[in-house]
């Protein structure tokens, strides 16, 4: 029997042999393609090299952006950080007040007294005894309930209007935009500082460039709130009442009915004064016209009456007839 098992054995060993024989040759076939990929790719990475460095500078600037974008969108996510509300107060008021002067000079020291100012005034003279006054105050948000108040009491109060505008959020996401602006005008700079080539520069200057200016347009607005928010806007009208005589509607009197009658006759005799001057023309050359004509008929009346005598004259001297004979 052990003669006949050693065939067997000897085959064995031959089909290992030759398997693990192509197993080592499939790797060492298998690492040399590797490493002439990995040759090939070093050889490609350096002939592009040169080229890689400017898209790196725009992927970067990209890349600026895209950051800039998902952290201004992620703050506009974000709740509120300012602590107290940001709200715009404005208020219109009318008050009718005895002497106009007085009243803006008071209203002007009210706003003074605690740190605010007067944006604009306007007075207008609207008759010898009367005057009118616009004026646009501008107060502290602490101060505007108690500073409205005092106007409002400095006089007969006509109208009062008042409005308040939360822009909280609307804070807070332009001082988010100007932090994420900021930070993305530095990378850019960044950049063209390590950039080499003149095309780079001048792309990366324009770039820098629109970003300045946007930066400048977020700092106007974010200024114009921060005003707007802390200095509350009160326009007041200021009036003078009318005079006792204009305002009083008493029944009419003997002085009133004479005051009415004058002037009915002073306006018809104005009015008939104005007709016979727009007739008289036409009167004077009516009567000029009959004028003529009666001295055209006393004139052919005396040339009538001369010629009459002068035609009986030749019958009155002229010698009769004779007789006729008479028979015997």
């Amino acid at each position: 029997m052990q003669p006949g098992r050693h065939p067997d054995r000897s085959s064995t060993h031959r089909s290992r042999a030759v398997l693990a024989a192509g197993t080592l040759a499939a790797l060492l076939v298998l690492s040399g393609c590797g490493a002439g990929d990995s040759a090939d790719s070093k050889g490609a990475a350096g002939d592009n090299a040169e080229y890689a460095a400017p898209r790196a500078e725009r992927g970067a600037a990209g890349a600026a952006d895209q950051g800039s974008a998902k952290s201004g969108s992620a703050a506009k996510k974000k709740p509120s950080a300012l602590s107290t509300p940001q709200i715009i107060r404005k208020a219109s008021l009318s008050v009718e007040v005895k002497s106009v002067p007085k009243a803006v000079a008071a209203a002007r020291a009210a706003v003074e007294s605690v740190g605010g100012l007067v944006s604009s005034e306007s007075t207008e003279r609207l008759d010898a005894t009367h005057e009118a006054s616009h004026i646009v105050l501008r107060v502290p948000q602490g101060e505007y309930d108690a500073v409205l108040q005092e106007l409002a009491g400095g006089g007969k109060l006509l109208s009062r209007t008042t409005t308040a505008k939360d822009v909280t959020d609307q804070v807070v996401d332009v001082e988010s935009r100007i932090a994420t602006q900021r930070a993305s005008v530095t990378r850019v700079r960044k950049l063209m500082d390590q950039a080499d080539k003149l095309a780079d520069v001048v792309t990366l200057e324009g770039e820098l460039s629109n970003r300045q200016a946007e930066l400048e347009s977020l700092l106007a607005q974010q200024e114009s709130l921060k005003d707007r928010t802390t200095l509350a806007t009160i326009t007041l009208s200021l009036s003078e009442p009318e005079s006792a005589s204009n305002s009083e509607d008493d029944d009419p009197g003997f002085l009133d009915a004479l005051g009415g009658g004058w002037h009915a006759f002073v306006t018809t005799v104005r009015w008939i004064a104005m007709a016979v001057g727009a007739a008289a023309p036409f009167l004077a050359a009516a009567a000029g016209l009959l004028l003529l004509g009666r001295l055209l008929r006393t004139w052919l009346a005396r040339r009538r009456t001369t010629r009459e005598p002068q035609a009986s004259q030749p019958d009155e001297q002229a010698p009769a007839a004779p007789e006729a004979p008479t028979a015997p």
